[in-house]
């Protein structure tokens, strides 16, 4: 608990709204902290509301990241329960539509059971209960379905987020400045500076503004991913879980317990080259309207196009036809986002900057999943 000073509280400023920066301001407020977030946009713009909106445990691998995915599902369920924004604990299902996907399903299987995760194998004929008749038929082998996972709309729970925080931990918040300098005690919008105990960096993406000279030490870069949002026009149109094709098993930290993914990978790389060059694996979840979000693709640098391929649209469509039946799905929209994603293996950063001033940062594409238990960590340690 922070100390009080002259009888008041201590205060702590974050710069940044997007989902780390909201779960850091909870995290502080529980410290006892008076929290002021400042946001340069009106409103979050960035990743936290460009993805899936899955809270992944089952991507995570064992001990620290997975217990910290299943509290921040927890501290999700909690906010929900209080601001009455949608959310289904859908869990995931893996599809396997090839011997040696179904082989690493087997595996992952048997290993995640030994780690007490709840998942289990099921027949091509499990998998349509499950899903409601959405999936492909045609070579089907069957599934590994996790009861772990969770969807909510990121679009609506990170909106809600910000007058969550006001009403229950009096958080301020300073929106469409952009804080230009940073230094103990203080930031500066222009001439402008507000005061504050302890300062909390969640810049995500923007490497550029504050610290640069952190960041350029760091071993972090930027991941574009494509996406895209889809209508359903059924009068029955619920997915059940969530759904993931065989190349998502190649994509998350977890799957690498199945001794023998580096097979199935390097099937991948002999038949279908244009999707592991672009880093695309294909998953599905749906919102409390029925709106089916899809994608994505995964390109690294610093600086990237604006302008979306309509190539990688089509490789993801691609392929999600061989797993899931599209035909009468209506494209609503279209984007990417940007998320920082470390290279050297760490999966967060957290840093002194300055004394009191404090980066955190470099959580990758899982932000949604692990920023609530991760801030809750962090926060408790200063």
């Amino acid at each position: 608990m922070p100390e009080k000073k002259h009888g008041k509280k201590s205060s702590a400023i974050v710069v940044g709204a997007g989902i780390v920066g909201l779960a850091t301001a909870r995290a502080l407020s529980l410290r006892g902290y008076k929290v002021t977030i400042i946001e340069r946009s009106e409103h979050a713009v960035g990743a936290s509301v460009r993805n899936f909106g899955m809270i992944w445990p089952v991507g995570q691998p064992s001990g620290v990241l997975y217990d910290r995915a299943i509290r921040s599902k927890m501290i999700w369920k909690e906010i929900a329960g209080e601001t009455g924004f949608w959310y289904e604990e859908s869990g995931s299902l893996h599809l396997a539509y090839h011997k040696d996907e179904w082989k690493v399903l087997q595996e992952l299987e048997e290993v995640f059971n030994k780690e007490g995760r709840g998942v289990k194998l099921v027949s091509a004929a499990g998998v349509h209960e499950i899903s409601k008749d959405v999936v492909n038929p045609v070579n089907l082998l069957g599934g590994l379905f996790s009861n772990t996972e969770m969807i909510i709309d990121p679009r609506e729970a990170i909106g809600l987020l910000p007058s969550w925080l006001r009403e229950k931990h009096g958080t301020d918040f300073i929106w469409g400045r952009n804080v230009t300098a940073v230094e103990t005690g203080k930031v500066f919008i222009g001439k402008e500076s507000f005061e504050a105990d302890i300062i909390c960096i969640c810049s995500g993406a923007d490497f550029e503004s504050l610290y640069p000279e952190k960041f350029s030490q760091l071993s972090i870069i930027k991941c574009k991913l494509q996406m895209m949002r889809f209508k359903n026009p059924a009068k029955d149109n619920r997915i059940g879980a969530s759904l993931c094709g065989g190349l998502s098993l190649v994509h998350y930290e977890s799957f690498k317990a199945a001794s023998s993914l580096s097979a199935l990978k390097e099937r991948y790389r002999q038949e279908l080259p244009d999707y592991i060059d672009n880093g695309i694996h294909v998953m599905v979840s749906q919102n409390g309207n029925g709106e089916l979000t899809v994608g994505d693709s995964h390109h690294y640098g610093t600086t990237f196009s604006p302008f979306d391929e309509a190539k990688i649209n089509q490789l993801i469509m691609d392929y999600l036809k061989t797993f899931a039946k599209t035909d009468h799905w209506q494209l609503l929209q279209s984007w990417h986002g940007i998320y920082p994603k470390m290279t050297n293996g760490s999966t967060e950063v957290f840093l002194q900057a300055d004394e009191g001033v404090f980066i955190l940062n470099g959580v990758g594409g899982a932000g949604m999943t692990l920023s609530f238990g991760l801030a809750e960590e962090i926060i408790g340690r200063l």
